[in-house]
């Protein structure tokens, strides 16, 4: 016996569940039982299940027995209850403006969808089976019970309402812009919704942000622009562009603070942006202009400022590159220029000078300035500008003055003195003078000072440490490569390698000593320095000299000592580089002087007479006469010797007489002091040797490059000249030329025939 289905009419049904609904729409605070719940649930249910004959037409499903699933009349009753709710809220929100709407909006918004949560519960069987079939069917406008909900409301309420809604969502926001305190909670609130409008309807999830955009970011972005156009055009005319710049960056926090209260993240972008360019690049150059003055008057400060708000915008930081680099070569200069009278004189006053500029504008370009390249590119330009061609350069008529002077600084520093810096801080001071060295041009210049200058430190034992000297070769190989510091480290094995072969000479001493039928008398307390000719800096004397007799023992007791150990080697005696003590007694006073060897053979003269004339000294000594001369003045200046000369008419015939009452407060003298025409001359000798050199580098330049090349016209060989030597100096144009014909005439080039100013490798 079969069973009768009992079919389940909606109008029956559909009363307990609009009452249902309605409660949990309207009055959801009030308590929904769970019984209450349940019958609604299963009328849901029921009607859903009911088994009837299919549809001869639309709605038959072919091959399916047993129950067939229902919907579409209930799913529609709900759409049409959801939409006469939206016509009852819609009345009410007309009477209501500005922020009454937005209260009464976002207090229904919130009723709504918590309710229709609940609701979609109820319906979940309708969700699960028809709306999912029809929706798998490919119908669109068929949604889960929720997202119908939030269709209904976007069509039948919000879009009626946008227009007001953002009106009043807008007119908050100004209010808070112009310092108001505003419900921000609403704000966000109403904003959430604007979000959540916007369906996806493949991804559920995660709501598109179409409605958003187009019904609030779009007017929210032009609101913002004409409030700040308003206002940055009045705030700036009538305040300094420093205030103007805190205002702006008052404004950009607000912006951004904004965003993170109530906006949606995705509007930050374009928001920011929008408010630089109307903040920031309509004003640029108002910026621009006041940048000079805010360097002059070390505004800190404001610069760090107007870094970061100009970096916001497209080559915002361009002009300010050029104008810092003119600041700084103009400061440079003109720091250079006031010590200029005595910084010749004075390389420590000159390094220090420098420094100090750089310094400031270091601290400027790596604090306020970030360390940007740009910036730190116009700072590096103007130090190389004024560190190499400055007042001191040109009064000394030369551009290659602040390689000298680095140099002579250096030697100040490596040498024994009570006033060198203490271990710790000579760490930073050699930094320091890297510092300068980047930014000198002709290195090859500051190489041969520091070379002669540590040469005589190691040779008179007057540096101050090995080890320190050890650092700063160390630093100047990082920078410039080994074959910079070379020569300069294999003078340290020099100075070993004479150490021990002193010690050597002692021990030969002693042994023929030791032996009675040869005695070895130096006759004087004696140490000498044998140094490798390629190494060292050092010229041959430039004159004859005598060597007294009572140094002659000592000189070829060693002479025969390295012959035995080194056969076939030569040695060359450098007297002009050697100095000794002479003991001098003047009544019961004694005082021991420090004189170079060409003082000490001219003072032991005066152990046989009291006076004499420079002639009887050259021929005593066998130096030259300008030698002698220079040599005698020296010690005259020291008022170790008297003359009846005056210092620029010394004759064969003028008279020199020892000065029997010489006076000094030290039982110690150093009289081995240099004219200062003496150091000019060693000073124009050393960069005569520095323009030789050059020119046998540019030669070997030319010959590598157009050995390589094979042929190349006279400008581009230029130009790869330049570019291969710059590290070391800079190479000008017409010695380059020079060399190149001195090559044509030794035929390494030749000049092809045809091809003007084409140049071609002799193999």
């Amino acid at each position: 016996m079969a069973a009768t289905v009992k079919r389940i009419n909606l109008e029956e049904l559909w009363p307990e569940l609009e009452s249902g609904v309605t409660q949990l729409i309207t009055n959801l605070n009030e308590g929904f039982s769970k019984k209450k719940w349940m019958e609604l649930y299963s009328h849901v249910y029921n009607y859903c299940t009911t088994s009837r004959p299919p549809a001869a037409g639309r709605g038959a499903t072919k091959g399916i027995s047993g129950a067939n699933f229902v919907g579409e009349e209930l799913y529609n009753r709900l759409v049409e209850f959801l939409k006469k709710h939206m016509r009852g809220l819609l009345k009410s929100a007309e009477s209501r403006m500005d922020e009454s709407l937005l209260v009464y909006y976002f207090k229904e918004w919130e009723r709504f969808t918590l309710a229709m949560h609940y609701v979609s519960n109820i319906f979940q069987y309708l969700n699960r089976h028809w709306i999912k079939r029809e929706a798998d069917d490919g119908k669109k406008e068929v949604y889960e019970v929720y997202t119908l909900s939030l269709v209904i409301w976007r069509d039948q309420l919000f879009t009626p309402l946008k227009g007001r809604l953002t009106k009043a969502l807008l007119a908050l926001v100004e209010r808070e812009r112009n310092g108001e305190q505003i419900d921000t909670g609403l704000v966000k609130g109403v904003i959430n919704g604007y979000v959540a409008l916007g369906l996806n309807k493949e991804k559920k999830d995660t709501p598109t942000l179409e409605i958003y955009n187009q019904c609030f970011e779009e007017e929210f972005i032009v609101a913002t622009e004409v409030y700040y156009t308003a206002e940055s055009s009045q705030f700036i005319v009538s305040n300094s562009v420093a205030d103007y710049m805190k205002k702006v960056e008052t404004r950009l926090a607000e912006e951004v603070k904004r965003v993170q209260s109530y906006l949606h993240q995705s509007s930050e972008q374009e928001l920011i942006q929008k408010c630089e360019r109307v903040l920031i690049e309509k004003h640029v150059e108002t910026i621009w202009n006041e940048f000079q003055n805010l360097l002059q008057d070390d505004k800190i400060e404001d610069l760090t400022r107007m870094y970061s708000l100009l970096m916001r915008i497209p080559r915002g930081l361009d002009p300010l590159r050029t104008i810092l680099e003119k600041h700084v070569q103009t400061v440079g200069e003109q720091a250079v220029m006031s010590v200029s009278k005595t910084a010749i004189a004075d390389p420590k006053q000159y390094v220090e000078t420098v420094l100090k500029v750089y310094k400031k504008y270091n601290e400027l370009v790596q604090g306020p300035f970030r360390n940007e390249p740009g910036f730190v590119a116009s700072l590096d330009k103007a130090c190389r500008r004024f560190i190499n061609d400055n007042a001191v350069c040109k009064a000394a008529q030369t551009a290659s003055k602040s390689p000298e002077l680095l140099a002579r600084f250096c030697d100040l520093l490596l040498k024994k003195s009570a006033k060198n810096p203490e271990e710790a801080e000579m760490e930073q001071t050699l930094n320091d003078v890297m510092v300068v060295f980047k930014y000198i041009e002709d290195k090859d210049v500051f190489q041969t000072f520091y070379s002669k200058q540590l040469a005589k430190r190691l040779i008179h034992g007057t540096s101050a440490s090995e080890d320190i000297e050890g650092v700063m070769i160390g630093k100047l190989k990082s920078t410039c490569g080994y074959e910079y510091t070379s020569k300069l480290q294999r003078m340290f094995t020099d100075m070993q390698n004479s150490r021990d072969l002193l010690e050597r000479f002692k021990v030969w001493l002693e042994d023929k000593n030791k032996d009675n039928k040869e005695k070895a008398d130096l006759g004087a307390d004696f140490s000498v320095l044998v140094l490798a000719t390629g190494s060292w800096p050092l010229q041959p004397p430039a004159t004859n000299f005598q060597i007294p007799k009572d140094l002659l023992p000592a000189e070829e007791l060693f002479q025969k000592f390295y012959q035995a150990q080194h056969s076939g080697r030569k040695l060359n005696w450098l007297h002009q580089l050697s100095k000794g003590e002479l003991k001098a007694r003047y009544g019961s006073k004694i005082f021991t002087f420090q004189a170079s060897t060409y003082q000490m053979g001219i003072l032991l003269q005066f152990n046989a007479f009291d006076t004499a004339t420079l002639e009887e000294l050259r021929i005593a000594t066998d130096l030259d006469e300008n030698t002698l001369k220079s040599t005698l003045l020296a010690m005259v200046k020291t008022k170790v010797l008297l003359t009846d000369a005056s210092e620029t008419a010394v004759t064969k015939t003028s008279k020199f007489t020892w000065n029997k009452n010489f006076k000094s407060k030290r039982n110690r003298v150093n009289i081995n002091v240099p004219m200062r025409e003496q150091e000019q001359k060693a000073t124009d000798s050393t960069m005569q040797a520095v323009e030789e050199d050059r020119k046998l580098q540019i030669q070997a330049a030319i010959v590598r490059i157009m050995k390589m090349r094979k042929r190349l016209n006279y400008n581009n060989l230029m130009a790869e000249v330049i570019t291969q030597l710059q590290s070391r100096f800079q190479a000008k144009p017409p010695v380059i030329k020079k060399c190149i014909d001195i090559l044509i005439e030794k035929e390494y080039l030749e000049r092809v025939e045809g091809q003007k100013d084409m140049l071609s490798y002799v193999a």
